[in-house]
């Protein structure tokens, strides 16, 4: 019988090439099948994932294949343009790149020549922060950061400042040993491939996973147990089961006096200006009473056994270990299940068994890995203790005015545990661990024509490191960052820039540089006042309040019609890009790992990657950092900056394939000219594996440090204690206090002994003068088939979500009339939307939301103007002020987390009730010009012969 030939390998492709994709943050690596058109040109067919790569192992999602669209939407700028009509008309000329290069230096040059500050250059989710705090520094100007200050910087601050990381791309679950996952507040845009495929690999052995959010969404939808909690509120269920913890004596006690701060003796003398602060010897470093000697000793001693109970008197000075404070603290019954459920919306027998289940698991399934290593005071271990529990947590408890300490307490809850870098709990990524002491301070030191006297962001360390101006009481920054008002700000607060320009407070600025941050629409709280701002000019001289905006886009965003000069940036397939150590890398809890991406097609289109262009405007302007001493340009483009910038001495860009004495090599070396071509050759990445042994115990493993400082993560070994009593925060309390040089003002002192408390406390975020007039939190998240903005204008993923109802739950539907597809009135204390509803049971009974970033202008993004998500999409941003209500004193209080100056976004309280079914959601703005028009009513090509 004759058989049908088949090909059962067909031919899909004529060439693949391999890179990083940039639909979100995970960085997964994929592989890009090209296919020749007629004109035997190579085209984009189809996205793949890279199997060989350390991220995703070939796994790819919905986002992640849809870029093929990014490369193809008719909402892609397409040359350089200056402003010819008013700002917010849309009306543009296209011009020359050295036009606008020439534009942007005539702009620029006389700030820096006169005061750099006047430039604020802040830049949104891209991933170059290294780089571009690297111009900014050149630059001179002290205002620059990126969007992390109303992303997570409570999360990125807090993990830091209490154990050296956090969560996202600074650790992960040990997925091979965890028997029960926990997530606090995860939204599906974050780390969705490498949690997707964890969670499959924990579930298929049986482990437990409980999410803890008020929606029940993505991974709380797959979690064996739901905890729909109340918002904001987080911080006092953990530390709920804290107590419940103590009290049972379900903590790891040798874990604890061994690698934390819990031993460490604290002056407890309320007379004394040193109350509340560490003990310490003449080199600085912290003291325990050791056990075998019962001397006050350096907690780094070979040999020392930590005292957890002992105490110390010393010239009338009673000192105790940080592990009295938190029993005194944490067994109170102000903690006690029963004291916060109700507040929680999680009944006390619930909390209760969530903490006793978390034990159960920690210590009854502890298990033994026989792995000998050695730890930094020379005591070697016959094998590392696992504890088999683990927790991830992102925005959602981050993203409130209580967000820094809640996220504090969380990791408290894991070191209590004994569960952070040890087998089955949560693990760092290099170049984490690092002490917040390892980072920088931040710098404003700013003399005109010279570069910043030091990099913009970093980790204050007392009321010394605030930044301030030569008269001590003007804020060094437009953004307010390291001062009083929010003095541990370590990424900055990119939401206050526009309205601070705008107040001039605490100075005008001549020129707004902005790079991906789409600031007039969803990437703003007040989205219609900062609209005004950016339009409204001085009376008196007719100019804009703020003088001239410059903005790099790839789209025809929204922000794009507010800008005088736009600089067109390339898509992610059409440009270098360097994901770095020194900045976001892709590393895995057992390997350090970076990438690239690199122009698998060219643009069809006048447009350059916006870093190549700050290289180029660079050495226009002749910065330091990017001319030679002849005064010719250090870098032909980005490529070039990648491959040949060293930050010190043996230490680049990239850590793989440098050059070494006898050839090649990892970490540190120098310069390697072919290092870009054998990235692409191993497909777009590197990785290296820490050796076995070193891969557990991070901060305290010997043979870990000294990879680490093999690999340039370190200059020299770095062990370090997990501080649970952040004593920095203390330092602020005491000058509250009255003690030391450095005073705050006066309207200041109450906030800051009340919050920035050295131990995780909780505090309520709500106005209660307001909780009858306002009972609803609104929220808002990025769904899993969308990370930036651009994911509503593509035309694989619009079909996903076209347009955005609010998620109401079941109560508050029947409480106010409401059926699926009716139409409500949400107000807020600042403002007012009408939208169409739906019904979610999966929610918190006091909680509405919707999804984020849906909502479009009319105009922008090459849409029509009828198009679902102009219609019947909207953005919650309407009803969020970046500022708080006035309080009648005067002054302006941010809607911030008082300590890091995170934006308080989850905060929004609200009333709703049920509305008339307008033409379209409410507020319907005017149409802006979009420099690109509107796309085709299909969207269609054909790749390949």
């Amino acid at each position: 019988m004759n058989q049908p030939k088949i090909d059962l390998s067909p031919k899909v492709s004529d060439e693949i090439r391999k890179t990083t994709c940039y639909m979100c943050a995970c960085r997964c690596g994929i592989n890009v099948h090209m296919k020749k058109d007629p004109l035997g040109d190579l085209k984009v067919a189809y996205i793949e994932g890279n199997r060989d790569h350390p991220v995703n192992q070939g796994v790819l999602c919905a986002k992640g294949s849809a870029g093929i669209m990014q490369v193809n939407a008719p909402s892609r700028l397409r040359a350089p343009m200056k402003r010819v009509g008013p700002r917010g008309s849309g009306e543009f000329e296209e011009i020359s790149w050295d036009e606008a290069l020439q534009i942007a230096a005539d702009w620029l040059e006389p700030i820096r020549k006169d005061d750099p500050s006047k430039l604020a250059f802040f830049t949104g989710r891209d991933q170059s922060q290294s780089f571009t705090s690297f111009w900014a520094q050149n630059f001179g100007t002290p205002n620059y950061a990126a969007h992390g200050g109303f992303c997570s910087v409570n999360m990125a601050a807090a993990g830091i400042y209490t154990m050296g990381g956090a969560f996202w791309e600074f650790g992960q679950p040990d997925w091979d040993h965890t028997k029960l996952f926990m997530l606090f507040g995860v939204a599906e845009d974050h780390d969705s491939n490498p949690i997707k495929m964890g969670i499959g690999k924990i579930k298929k052995r049986g482990a437990r996973v409980i999410g803890v959010n008020p929606i029940r969404t993505g991974y709380n939808a797959v979690a064996d147990d739901w905890v729909g909690i109340t918002p904001g509120t987080d911080g006092l269920f953990i530390l709920a089961m804290v107590h419940c913890l103590m009290k049972a004596g379900k903590i790891d006690l040798n874990y604890l006096a061994q690698y934390t701060d819990a031993p460490v003796l604290v002056n407890c003398d309320e007379n004394s200006p040193e109350f509340g602060l560490l003990m310490r010897d003449e080199d600085g470093k912290e003291l325990v009473i050791d056990r075998v000697t019962g001397k006050p000793t350096a907690f780094d001693k070979p040999g020392v056994k930590p005292d957890l109970s002992a105490t110390h008197r010393v010239a009338g000075v009673t000192h105790r270990p940080v592990f009295h404070k938190m029993a005194d603290r944490y067994l109170s019954d102000e903690y006690a299940p029963e004291a916060v459920a109700e507040r929680c919306g999680i009944p006390a027998e619930r909390i209760r068994a969530i903490a006793a289940e978390i034990a159960r698991v920690a210590f009854e399934e502890e298990f033994e890995l026989p792995i000998e290593w050695t730890d930094f005071r020379g005591e070697t271990h016959k094998t590392m203790t696992g504890r088999p529990v683990s927790f991830h947590s992102m925005r959602g408890i981050s993203a409130h005015a209580n967000g820094f300490q809640t996220c504090r307490a969380l990791h408290t809850l894991q070191i209590l545990l004994g569960t952070v870098e040890v087998p089955g709990g949560f693990r760092f990524k290099p170049p984490y661990p690092k002490p917040a002491k390892a980072h920088p301070k931040p710098h404003t030191g700013m003399n005109p024509g010279q570069p910043l006297n030091g990099p913009h962001l970093g980790f204050v360390q007392g009321p010394e490191d605030l930044a301030y101006r030569e008269d001590g009481v003007t804020p060094a920054r437009i953004d307010k960052a390291f001062t009083w008002e929010n003095p541990m700000s370590s990424h900055g607060l990119m939401h206050m820039v526009i309205s601070n320009a705008y107040a001039g407070d605490p100075y005008k600025i001549d020129t707004l540089f902005m790079y991906m941050a789409n600031m007039s629409w969803n990437s703003s709280m007040n989205t219609r006042g900062v609209i005004e701002m950016l339009t409204d000019k001085n009376e008196e001289t007719g100019e804009y309040v703020i003088p001239r905006i410059i903005y790099s886009d790839a789209y025809s965003s929204e922000m794009v019609a507010y800008s005088d000069l736009i600089l067109p940036d390339a898509t992610y397939l059409e440009r270098h890009d360097c994901i770095s150590l020194l900045d976001r890398p892709i590393c895995e809890a057992d390997a350090a790992a970076d990438a690239i991406r690199w122009p698998v097609i060219e643009p069809d289109r006048d447009v350059r990657g916006f870093q190549t262009v700050l290289c180029q405007l660079g050495a226009k302007m002749g910065l330091p950092g990017f001319t030679n001493d002849d005064g010719t340009a250090k870098y032909e483009d980005y490529a070039d900056y990648i491959v040949n910038h060293e930050r010190r001495p043996g230490i680049g860009p990239l850590a793989g394939w440098r050059m070494g004495e006898h050839g090649l090599q990892s970490g540190r070396g120098g310069v390697n000219a072919g290092q870009m071509d054998n990235y692409i050759e191993n497909g777009g990445f590197f990785v290296e594996h820490i050796p076995e042994g070193s891969n557990y115990y991070k901060p305290w493993n010997v043979a870990y440090q000294d990879w680490a400082v093999k690999m340039g993560i370190y200059d020299s070994p770095q062990p370090y204690l997990f501080s649970l009593y952040v004593e920095p925060m203390r330092k602020f309390q005491l000058a509250a206090e009255g003690h030391g040089d450095h005073q705050p003002p006066d309207h200041l002192r109450d906030r800051i002994k009340a919050t920035m408390d050295p131990l995780p406390i909780w505090y309520s975020n709500e106005d209660d003068n307001k909780a009858d007039e306002y009972p609803i939190t609104a929220l808002t998240q990025r769904p899993m088939a969308m990370y930036h903005s651009w994911g509503s204008q593509n035309a694989w993923l619009r079909q996903l979500h076209g347009h955005n109802p609010l998620y109401i739950p079941t109560k508050l539907m029947r409480e106010h009339g409401l059926q699926d597809e009716d139409w409500v009135k949400v107000t807020s204390p600042h403002g007012e939307i009408t939208v169409p509803v739906l019904e979610m049971a999966a929610l918190n009974e006091n909680t509405i939301w919707t999804w984020n970033a849906i909502g479009k202008r009319k105009g922008a993004w090459a849409l029509e103007e009828d198009a679902p998500e102009v219609t019947k999409g909207f953005l919650l941003n309407h009803l969020i002020h970046e500022l708080l209500p006035p309080k009648g004193d005067g002054l302006r209080w941010a809607n911030s987390d008082p300590i890091t100056g995170q934006a308080a976004w989850f905060d929004l309280k609200v009333r709703i009730e049920k509305a008339d079914a307008p033409a379209e959601s409410q507020p319907s703005l005017p149409p802006i010009k979009s420099p690109v028009g509107k796309g085709p009513k299909n969207l269609a090509w054909k790749v390949g012969k």
